[in-house]
């Protein structure tokens, strides 16, 4: 497992009005029904801004065989059901690689202050500066799972840059499954990933499962979609 299915994990997108959520929200990640890990994150939204810290970390036999961990904080505006990052900092470390990211924004253009181990500009493609508009992808994953009003849930595309690669989120229309809705989605690999990367696949497809909660706010249950081990499931505890 590496870092970018971490990553394509987490992909998928909704944005709504300002929630809060400060207990930890849980999931745990199952890749072809064997647990492989946990996702937590405890993000807080008002006023405009919004702060979430989280943590993806393997476990089960995936943990036996390697240990993987992700840690990242991001912070920034939300207004009008759009999200506009501040900074972004994350920490990974995927049993053979560790590696650091840290990122400002200025007028939503996105600002490299550290990326460990040390992009080339001329190889991996991607200028920074012409990411505006762009979201981190923990900004993304809060944007997703958080709690929303009924009728915030779906139809939201984000792009995602990480400091060296360009990635898409869609949600489709929600539509009535059984105890709630359902989202089609799917993440899209954009620039800067190899041509192998490509090769292999460039698009997942996902779907959101979302509830009613008692705070009687949407809360999303389940998340499944394709990876290139196999199907995963994301299911909140």
């Amino acid at each position: 497992m590496r870092r970018r299915l971490a990553l394509a994990v987490l992909a998928a997108v909704l944005a709504a009005p300002s929630c809060r959520a400060e207990d930890p929200v849980v999931f745990d990640l199952s890749i072809r029904g064997i647990w492989a890990g946990t996702l937590s994150f405890t993000g807080e939204a008002k006023e405009g801004r919004y702060a979430v810290s989280g943590r993806l970390e393997s476990a089960g036999l995936v943990g036996l065989v390697r240990q993987i961990r992700y840690d990242g904080q991001a912070e920034g505006s939300l207004r009008q059901g759009r999200f506009t990052p501040a900074r972004y900092r994350e920490q990974a470390d995927t049993g053979r690689r560790q590696s650091q990211s840290v990122m400002e924004y200025r007028r939503g253009i996105p600002q490299v202050k550290v990326y460990n181990p040390p992009r080339d500009l001329q190889s991996d493609g991607i200028d920074p500066a012409t990411q505006g508009g762009t979201v981190d992808p923990l900004t993304a994953l809060f944007a997703t799972l958080r709690d929303v009003p009924p009728g915030g849930e779906c139809n939201q595309t984000l792009t995602m840059f990480d400091g060296k690669r360009r990635s898409q989120l869609v949600l489709g229309a929600p539509s009535a499954v059984e105890g709630g809705v359902a989202c089609p989605g799917e993440y899209r690999r954009l620039a800067g990933f190899s041509a192998r990367d490509m090769a292999e696949k460039a698009r997942f497809p996902f779907t959101l499962r979302l509830g009613l909660a008692e705070s009687g706010l949407m809360q999303v249950k389940d998340v499944t979609m394709e990876s290139i081990y196999g199907n995963a499931r994301l299911k909140r505890r």
